[in-house]
């Protein structure tokens, strides 16, 4: 039987790289062919061969992208990053292979959080109480609507863009000006009341508006923390497993809110508030967390489970037009307790807080 072919999009990013070592540890042998912006870090990822592309908003992408899908004959087609997921969702007319993507209309929703903190209102999905950001005079009133300290985020991007937990109006206007006079819209900012708990990333995969499964972990620790001024980072360098219904609960429904038939992978960052509620603060559609992949390696390396918790395989699978399998578990797909602890230059631990511990890269 020949070997499926798999076109990686954004390959040379941490989650690319991530998602395409995961595929290598399937029992499938997939052909995995790479394509990547940066000219760097295409040397990254373990591919069968290697192809440059333009960025995600050049007029060229698209062609680029179906013409190294032609010419390396792929099966599939998955782009890492969300901006180039965007692009892809909204041509796959013109792809020579299929992609496991929802459409851009949910995408687009997901990549503004505004947008979808006013969708999972709607739907009495909790979430934090969010102002926008009008004039600075605003910034004085929305401090006394929603309390101290506030959070200050921006509508769009990811890793903590432009976020900054204030204890006072004063300190949100000096920092939204900031930003403003290097050439940032007003309108990019939003406030949003602080959330003092865990903060917890539940990462999941549909098909055809049926959730497949799922699993959530808690954030514990970013990189490089001590030189961003709120302390996020994006990824994180310390995370680990948790079973929380309540958390996979108020996540299906933000999902099921954003998109009446999810399809593909949707993954969704919930803060808990004072009392422990699970507030849902961003639901991202179309592309994997920058460990999501790796869990599954873990999952299929190191926990032993079966082939389906390796997430990018099955993810494959269900894109090349497999059934999901029958006994896959809907929901906590890892077990708890286990912590993944990461950093530059450093590896991948695997630990436990009885002191089992085991090294995965």
């Amino acid at each position: 039987m020949a070997k499926e072919r798999i076109l990686v999009t954004g390959a040379g990013g941490i989650a690319g790289v991530n998602f395409v070592r995961a595929l290598r540890a399937s029992a499938q042998g997939y052909y995995i062919a790479g394509a990547e912006y940066n000219k760097y870090y295409i040397e990254l990822p373990d591919l069968d061969s290697r192809h440059r592309s333009p960025r995600h908003d050049s007029k060229e992408f698209v062609e680029t992208i179906s013409g190294i899908a032609k010419k390396e004959r792929v099966d599939f087609i998955h782009p890492q990053p969300s901006s180039e997921a965007l692009v892809l969702t909204a041509a796959k007319k013109e792809l020579p292979a299929p992609v496991f993507l929802p459409g851009a209309d949910v995408m687009e929703l997901g990549q503004d959080k505004l947008l979808t903190q006013e969708r999972l209102t709607k739907a009495s999905v909790p979430v934090a109480e969010t102002r926008t950001v009008t004039t600075m005079d605003g910034v004085e009133t929305s401090f006394k609507e929603l309390g101290r300290p506030v959070w200050v985020r921006a509508r769009h991007g990811a890793g903590g863009r432009f976020s900054l937990l204030c204890q006072k109006p004063s300190e949100a206007r000096e920092w939204i000006s900031l930003w403003v006079d290097r050439g940032t819209p007003l309108d990019e900012f939003i406030l949003q009341a602080y959330l003092p708990g865990r903060n917890i990333a539940w990462d999941s995969i549909w098909k055809d508006g049926k959730l497949v499964t799922s699993y959530c972990r808690e954030r514990i620790e970013y990189p490089f923390k001590h030189i961003s001024p709120s302390g996020i980072t994006g990824t994180p360098s310390v995370a680990r497993t948790v079973h929380d219904a309540k958390v996979n609960k108020a996540s299906e429904e933000a999902v099921l809110a954003v998109s009446q038939r999810p399809h593909g992978a949707f993954s969704v960052d919930v803060k808990e508030d004072a009392e422990g509620r699970p507030c849902v603060t961003e639901v991202d559609s179309g592309k994997f967390h920058t460990t999501m992949p790796l869990w599954g390696y873990v999952g299929v390396k190191h926990l032993r489970l079966p082939w389906w918790s390796n997430l990018a395989d099955l993810y494959v699978r269900l894109g090349l037009g497999e059934a999901p399998p029958k006994d896959v578990v809907r929901s906590d797909l890892f077990p708890a307790g286990y912590y993944m602890i990461r950093n530059m230059d450093s590896g991948v631990i695997l630990w436990r807080e009885d002191g089992w511990k085991e090294r995965v890269l």
